[in-house]
């Protein structure tokens, strides 16, 4: 009678028990130890925390460089108004009146003969081997010579 007792007392404390791992047969080709398991499983927590750490880390980082991009920009459109603000009426870019180009500026052949002196002379095939064609100027490079 006492033993039925006391087994009845220590009844409820055997459901707080840990059931046995039924999914862990050492017979089975995919067999862990316990310690092993639980090892996987700590480490497993573990990059999980550092994964959401990173996570933190990496949003962090990009709020403060788009604070830092935002100030830049901020300041960029500021510096820019308090230039233009500055600027006299007749230098500001915007108010200034394009001039049209009608003589077509170095595309045009009106001054080809001043451009061609400056150009050398068009040579043909063979021309360098023929005695009576202009020679080409040599620059005068000064020599030095050294002495005993």
């Amino acid at each position: 009678m006492k033993k039925l007792l006391l087994l009845t007392a220590l009844a409820p404390l055997f459901s707080f028990a840990q059931p046995l791992n039924t999914m862990n047969n050492p017979n089975l080709p995919d067999y862990q130890n316990p310690s092993q398991q639980r090892m996987q499983v700590q480490m497993q927590t573990q990059q999980t925390q550092q994964k959401g750490m990173l996570n933190q880390q990496l949003q962090t980082q990009t709020r403060v460089q788009q604070q830092h991009l935002e100030s830049q920009i901020n300041n960029n459109t500021q510096q820019q108004l308090r230039v233009r603000q500055t600027l006299p009426d007749d230098l500001d870019a915007g108010t200034q009146q394009m001039l049209p180009n009608t003589n077509g500026g170095m595309l045009s052949g009106g001054e080809r003969a001043a451009q061609q002196e400056h150009m050398l002379q068009p040579k043909t095939n063979g021309s360098m081997l023929n005695p009576g064609s202009t020679t080409t100027p040599q620059p005068t490079i000064p020599l030095k010579t050294i002495g005993p």
